[in-house]
């Protein structure tokens, strides 16, 4: 089965779940802080353990820039948009001034293609809707971060 991943209308990726097992896991290891607001924090904690060797977490904006430049090895960045005081776009644009690397994937309930082009146009490598589907965050990780 192919997923269908639209980074808006800038370009689209094929992601073949059928190479991607879900019960494998072909990436570890990587140095994750998660940006979330509310209960889906602890739950993606949870799901992205078993792909960490380090977890971080922010809840707000302004708090994951701080990490983000006291952690200028951060692997991944799972951005939540919607936050309170500075949003996710914000975060982004500040991150990228001072590390270009690092992924970002915007995780966020707004599916709009015009809400994929802002998360794409403020920095993020990628997007993913909320609820989160488990299979299309596995093949987003293993397409930035497999071999």
């Amino acid at each position: 089965m192919n997923i269908r991943i639209e980074d808006c209308e800038l370009k689209s990726s094929i992601i073949n779940i059928q190479q991607v097992h879900l019960d494998e896991n072909p990436v570890k290891n990587l140095k994750i802080l998660i940006l979330d607001d509310d209960a889906s924090l602890m739950l993606l904690s949870l799901i992205m353990k078993k792909y960490g060797k380090e977890i971080l977490k922010a809840q707000s904006g302004s708090e994951a820039v701080d990490i983000c430049q006291t952690n200028t090895d951060l692997d991944l960045i799972l951005m939540d948009i919607k936050m309170p005081g500075m949003d996710g776009h914000e975060a982004t644009r500040l991150i990228r001034k001072f590390n270009n690397d690092v992924v970002i994937i915007a995780q966020t309930a707004f599916t709009l293609p015009s809400e994929c082009t802002k998360a794409i146009d403020s920095g993020c490598n990628d997007h993913i809707s909320k609820p989160l589907d488990i299979a299309v965050l596995k093949a987003l990780l293993v397409k930035y971060f497999s071999n």
